[in-house]
């Protein structure tokens, strides 16, 4: 909310009560507790007739340190709350003198003013990061509205720049926007987000979650340009500063304290296509599909079926459509022995023309309004309800209709919506309904994953997800949304997908092509080389196909191409998911998460690291001129193998079978020997290219196998003129290529020629040599 106007004055209406003295200091175990009033009382009489506000400093986590402002402690909280991992004895010291009392957590400090110094402080390692000073925090009475509110400011430094808050699709920079995190259907154009997590974190290495579900308005260098302010409806404020010192520290514990992402079965990393959205399609359809991806050898993985597969204005009963689709086993089985995997599409509402609606009616599964009757309107589908997944039983019935889609075949679910959740409605277990706007999607997911875990098993589990909340991505993968069919809207995408990564989100998708409009060809092209150096590839739309051949003869060759490229960058994509589900970290990285040391990268959106060790730059213009930077080191193109000097930009073009895809120098990456599918033994046949090694390094290349376990390990260290090269694990047929390493005087224990990108070694044993 906005609470200044300028500098000196406050909104009219507004009545502020802020903390500006510590009256007292407890410790309770491991918690320090600070009564902190709002003018000084240091007499008796001015003790009377004031609010003291109670402070709690807490650790749920090492190097994490949570802040509770509390005015009035009697008002209900009956969450939900998020689910957070919340460590037991975190060894916490605590010290209260004259001048402050503080607490410390690993090397993340708080501190508080005593005296006349009234502040709220946060050190490492003695520095101070950030933190609030005198009037930067309190309690906000609104006669306006009747409601009350509390808030922060936390100071921001100079040049200190702000990311994440969900999947946002505005400037990657928060700097000076203003933010609701409340879950709306808005697409991908606007300043509205389907994905909606109040966490930030900044390039000064530290992230803050505001530990409240219900809606967080933050003003980011905005109402005050040197602060980032939040503030919630209600009689309490909490809110945890996570400490780094580098992003990815800080996306670490955050996904510690909030859930891992799972590891997605690596078929799901293969691509996808869908019937898109209100085409017309029955079997016939799908099969001309197919069967048209596999006349022009266009590798396929996964086909979706979308909303159509069942009757119109009974979504979601989970009844396939007789008409259009006869016999759903006998086509399922079809399918999947062509090697497919099956997704349906599923929402979380139902319309009333569907048979089963009075049964969950009168059953009690659906939402109601606080006077008993359900709660409905006519958007999306006519007379929709919404299923109460606060209620175990309906959550069985749910469930029960899911494992029933499994049991005929289907692989996974995109659970689509989730976001136009009432606020004027009665819960079955008594929650909080504005606390259930956003945690509803959690909720929801958490629903169909379970039933995805106990069927087809949680290596297997994976959804294609819209909305979100605060430990969904425990639950991927997740998509952006309704985009156009642009460049702008393929930027825009890009800048959400980078959002979601910064808040805690492994895994990302956006529809190839974009989803409202059909693209002309040059977009199409551009789109599917981005969306397959992503981490899942999905070709959707809504009112047209999206197979290749519509657009033109070249996109079959694009897509051709670049699925066969993803399939052969298996064992380095699925190394670096599992990073994702090990560490928090996304597997598309903004380059402030990847070089944060590298001023340079703070704005860049237009660009991205795909895990550890590949830059993508996205070409977004029809001719194929495209700008990028590379951060300091040698890059080499992936398949050029032209090698460039970093720290500098870049001005390239491109025609539609290439992009910029550089490779950081001292690399050894790993490409298989399949270019069909996704899910094959990755450590077999594989070629292993290593870029330009510098005297004195090792490059490591881990192999995983399906369940993201290392496999197989091959080491090259160059010293003194020579390359050691040795391995762990069987590794059959594999090869080494030398790619920007030159000069080679004698090799050992290998044999060697010169191939396309460089030397090529084939081992005769685990291990052997290079001169140079």
């Amino acid at each position: 909310m906005k609470i200044s106007d300028g500098n000196w004055l406050i909104q009219p209406g507004l009545t502020l009560i802020q903390p500006i003295q510590v009256f007292d200091v407890e410790q309770h175990g491991s918690e320090m507790v600070v009564y902190a009033a709002p003018r000084d009382v240091r007499e008796r009489g001015w003790q009377l007739d004031t609010p003291l506000f109670t402070l709690r400093f807490f650790s749920p986590q090492e190097g994490i340190i949570g802040v509770r402002i509390e005015h009035f402690q009697g008002a209900l909280n009956n969450g939900p709350h998020f689910p957070l991992n919340i460590a037991q004895n975190v060894p916490v010291e605590i010290r209260n003198n004259e001048a402050f009392a503080q607490l410390q957590s690993g090397e993340l400090t708080v501190r508080v003013g005593k005296g006349d110094n009234w502040a709220i402080d946060f050190l490492r390692g003695g520095k101070r990061i950030t933190g609030s000073q005198m009037k930067n925090n309190g309690y906000v009475q609104d006669s306006n509205s009747g409601r009350n509110y509390l808030f922060e400011r936390l100071d921001l430094g100079v040049g200190e720049t702000v990311y994440g808050l969900g999947e946002r699709f505005t400037a990657l920079v928060r700097n000076g926007q203003s933010v609701e995190t409340w879950n709306r259907d808005g697409g991908t154009s606007t300043e509205q987000a389907y994905k909606n997590i109040p966490f930030y974190l900044t390039n000064r290495g530290y992230g803050v979650l505001v530990n409240h579900p219900e809606a967080v308005e933050f003003e980011i260098g905005s109402e005050k340009v040197s602060k980032v302010q939040f503030s919630v409806e209600g009689e309490y404020l909490e809110y945890l500063v996570i400490d780094g010192p580098t992003p990815q520290e800080v996306l670490d514990r955050y996904t510690l304290l909030t859930g891992r992402p799972a590891l997605p079965p690596a078929w799901s990393f293969g691509l996808w296509l869908t019937t898109s959205f209100t085409t017309n399609y029955d079997e016939e359809t799908v099969n001309s599909f197919i069967d048209g991806m596999a006349e022009r050898q266009l590798p396929l993985h996964v086909f979706h079926f979308d909303c159509f597969w069942m009757k119109a204005f009974q979504w979601c009963d989970f009844e396939w459509d007789p008409v259009t689709f006869p016999d759903p086993a006998g086509m399922i089985k079809r399918l999947k022995a062509r090697g497919l995997k099956i997704c349906v599409w599923i929402n979380p509402y139902i319309g009333q023309k569907s048979p089963v609606f009075n049964e969950l009616k009168e059953k009690g599964y659906l939402l109601k309004r606080p006077d008993g009757s359900l709660w409905q309107w006519d958007k999306w589908q006519p007379g929709l309800a919404i299923y109460d997944f606060t209620n175990p039983d309906t959550c069985q019935w749910y469930a029960d209709k899911l494992k029933e889609l499994v049991a005929l075949g289907v692989d996974c679910f995109k659970t689509d919506f989730g976001e136009r959740i009432p606020v004027d409605v009665v819960w079955h277990n008594g929650a909080c309904p504005q606390k259930m706007h956003n945690h509803f999607a959690y909720l929801y997911h958490e629903l169909v994953w379970n039933v995805l875990k106990e069927t087809v098993g949680e290596q297997e589990a994976v959804l294609f997800a819209r909305s979100a909340s605060v430990g969904a991505q425990k639950f991927p993968v997740h998509w952006g949304g309704d985009c156009y069919a642009n460049y702008e809207s393929m930027a825009e995408s890009l800048r959400g997908g980078l959002s979601i990564g910064l808040s805690g989100f492994g895994f990302w998708s956006h529809d190839i092509g974009g989803f409202e409009n059909t693209a002309p060809a040059h977009v199409y092209k551009r789109w599917c080389a981005f969306g397959l150096l992503s981490s899942h590839s999905r070709l959707h739309g809504s009112k047209s196909y999206r197979v290749p051949w519509l657009y033109d003869d070249e996109a079959c060759d694009v897509v051709r191409h670049f699925t066969r490229l993803k399939c052969r960058l298996m064992p380095y994509l699925y190394r670096q998911a599992a990073f994702a589900s090990e560490r928090g970290l996304p597997m598309m990285r903004a380059m402030v998460l990847a070089f944060p040391a590298d001023p340079a990268c703070d704005y860049l959106d237009r660009q991205y690291m795909l895990g550890d060790s590949l830059l993508i730059a996205p070409v977004f213009s029809e001719a194929g001129d495209v700008q990028f930077y590379l951060p300091e080191g040698r890059w080499t193109h992936l398949w050029h193998n032209d090698m460039l000097d970093g720290s500098r930009w870049y001005t390239q073009r491109h025609d539609f079978m290439s992009l910029p895809v550089y490779v950081r120098d001292n690399t050894l990456l790993a490409l298989g020997n399949n270019e069909q599918r996704p899910d094959y033994p990755w450590h077999q046949g594989a070629t292993f290219h290593l870029f330009a090694l510098d005297e004195g390094r090792e490059a490591l290349c881990e192999v995983p196998g399906e369940n993201g376990d290392v496999i197989f390990r091959l080491y090259a260290r160059r010293e003194g003129g020579v390359i050691s090269v040795s391995s762990e694990g069987d590794a059959q047929g594999w090869t080494l290529c030398l790619r920007n390493i030159l000069h080679i005087s004698a090799v050992e224990e290998a044999t060697h020629y010169r191939g396309e990108s460089g030397v090529m070694l084939s081992p005769q044993g685990d291990a052997f040599r290079i001169t140079l």
